[in-house]
């Protein structure tokens, strides 16, 4: 069974690049397009990893969803990246994931170097399934 990746981001051209690049890569990719909806279907999908934007309906809607699906148990351990142009634009934003204060994974700036995703996605997977 191939790996499940849910992309959440308001974006659909970067949407529709990243999935194609992940589908080449032999990924199954769900999309969402605001947090509410990719909150539905990261419970009821439970993917393998989350691709997470910030800046969606307002600017912390992305950080709101993460702290969500931490609070659910199927989904208080799936790696998720937040991949946000937030940290290019306001460098005040950078936070390390040791920083304990946002649950994520791994922080990725946008635009995103594709063999960089690539590569973080089958590591977080590979390190989720032990």
């Amino acid at each position: 069974m191939r790996n499940r990746i849910l992309i959440i981001d308001d974006d659909p051209d970067y949407v529709a690049a990243i999935s194609a690049l992940l589908e080449a890569a032999d990924y199954e990719v769900l999309t969402a397009y605001n947090g509410t909806d990719g909150l539905k279907l990261a419970i009821s999908q439970q993917p393998d990893l989350v691709l997470l934007d910030v800046v969606m309906t307002d600017r912390t809607e992305g950080l709101r969803v993460l702290k969500e699906m931490r609070t659910v148990p199927a989904l208080e351990h799936t790696p998720v990246v937040i991949i946000s142009s937030i940290y290019t634009e306001m460098p005040v934003f950078q936070v390390s994931p040791d920083a304990g204060w946002v649950p994520a994974d791994l922080f990725l700036p946008k635009p995103v170097d594709p063999s960089r995703l690539l590569a973080e996605a089958a590591r977080l997977i590979a390190v989720h399934k032990g």
